[in-house]
Parts: C-alpha cells; structure tokens; sequence
C-alpha cells in the first residue's frame, strides 16, 4: 500500500484536490483519479490538480476533471497558486505552466488575479455564443436563472452531435440592469457546479460582445462573485485577468495499492 498526502482547496465554491509531486512522476492512474474525485467512494472534488517542477515558469499545474480528461482550469488555478505559495515555492507573484500555456498570477491579500489566454474569436449561435477560454464554453441566457431547468437544458447541448466527442460547459447567464449571475454545467464533471473560471471569463466576455461598456466585469456565481477585467478590440481579448479568492479547506491522506499508481 502506499499513503499519499492532499490538500483540499476550494474557489468560490469549485472544490479542488491538491497534490504536490515534486518529482514529477506519481503518474495516477484514471482510475484512480476518478476515485478520488468521487463524492460517495472518494474524497470528493470537482477536479485534482498536481503541483509539478517546471523549467519554463515557477510551477506546472497539472489539471484532471473528475472523469480524468483533462483541460485549463481558472478556479483551479487560483487554487494551485495559493497551494504552490503555502509549500513556498513562490512569492505573491508568479508564473505557472499548464495545458494551454504559461500563466502569471499575483496574490493580492485575500483575492488572488490570473491572468488568462488571449480569446480572438466569438462564435454567434442565434442568440447564444460559443467561445474558447482554456476550456470550451457555450453561453445561453435567461430571464429566470433560479427556474432554469440547467441539467435538461444543457445535456440537449453538451451532447449534441457538435460538441458529444469533445464535450462542452454550458453557462446559462442572467442579466438585470446591468448585473450578471450565471450557472454553470461542466463537462468532465457531468453535472453542475458552483462556480467555473473560465466559465466566467467566458461570460464577461461574451456580454461585452453583445452589450460594450466597461472592460471589466462583476459576476456572480452559486459559490461567490469573480471579477474579470480585459482589453477589448473587436473580437479580440486580451489582458484578461480573472481575480476571485482561494481558500484551503483541509488536509488529509490517501491510499492506494501499488499496482494503483502509475497504472
């Protein structure tokens, strides 16, 4: 048997597992990162997240949603920066390496900002957009966020025969004078969750498209309010930083048998 130590962290309510394989080479098996992520026979996360050694910035993030796929993470990496700064390994500045590029990231008292991929392209679908920010997302909007029937809705999207093989998140957004609140259905997790990073950044950036004003936006989630601040040119997006809190949760260990790792 072999114990392996955890933190759990979360991002407005988007709960991480956190490992650090300073080696770079714990290798976990799917399987078994689907059975730490399960809520009933595991530890129970909307994602695990490995802090790795990198020779192009401080950390790598390493990000597996719950079924094992992987992808950016934004939630998850604001967790992986305040992990990466509790076990020292950098300051209240930094860059970290993951899926879609490198990142860098500032810790500003209890808020922590990253700065997210450029985003070149919108795609309009009737009323609703399609865009990439680390993951794929599709936006629709409501006048009645609380009754949308989200599961239904977004399973019709998510495994359609334009986004089955790849999977999709679906944001469904609400806006009231001015104000933004969304709901979020992440592929990978298969359900909804309370919160997405680069679902938000998502948001912010399609209601810039369709309604202009300030390059800046506040909006909120189940979990908790992110802020999404950007240069805007068209369609073109850059600068984009995602600033919200991340907070550690707890600490525990893990085990597994030996033929369970690096399967």
């Amino acid at each position: 048997m072999r114990i392996i130590d955890f933190s759990k962290y979360h991002g407005t309510g988007n709960d991480f597992i956190l490992i650090h394989d300073s080696e770079n080479n714990l290798g976990l098996s799917p399987e078994v990162i689907q059975r730490m992520c399960s809520r009933r026979f595991g530890i129970g996360s909307d994602g695990l997240i490995l802090i790795q050694s990198s020779n192009k910035a401080d950390f790598h993030m390493e990000f597996y949603n719950p079924d094992a796929s992987q992808s950016f993470c934004g939630n998850g990496s604001r967790c992986a920066v305040k992990y990466a700064h509790s076990l020292n390994l950098i300051g209240n500045s930094c860059t970290f390496s993951a899926i879609d590029g490198i990142h860098e990231a500032v810790i500003e008292e209890d808020q922590i900002a990253v700065r997210m991929g450029d985003v070149d392209k919108i795609e309009s679908i009737g009323e609703d957009s399609y865009l990439h920010t680390g993951s794929p997302h599709y936006i629709l909007w409501t006048q009645d966020l609380d009754n949308f029937d989200l599961i239904r809705e977004a399973h019709k999207i998510r495994y359609s025969p334009n986004y089955a093989a790849e999977g999709v998140n679906v944001n469904v957004v609400e806006r009231q004078s001015g104000q933004l609140k969304v709901r979020t259905y992440e592929r990978g997790v298969e359900g909804e969750t309370f919160s997405c990073g680069t679902g938000v950044t998502a948001v912010a950036l399609a209601d810039y498209f369709r309604h202009n004003g300030e390059q800046h936006r506040e909006i909120e989630t189940k979990g908790g309010v992110l802020v999404i601040h950007f240069d805007a040119s068209g369609q073109t997006f850059t600068n984009i930083k995602m600033t919200g809190p991340a907070e550690f949760v707890y600490k525990g260990i893990f085990q597994f048998d030996v033929d369970e790792i690096g399967g």
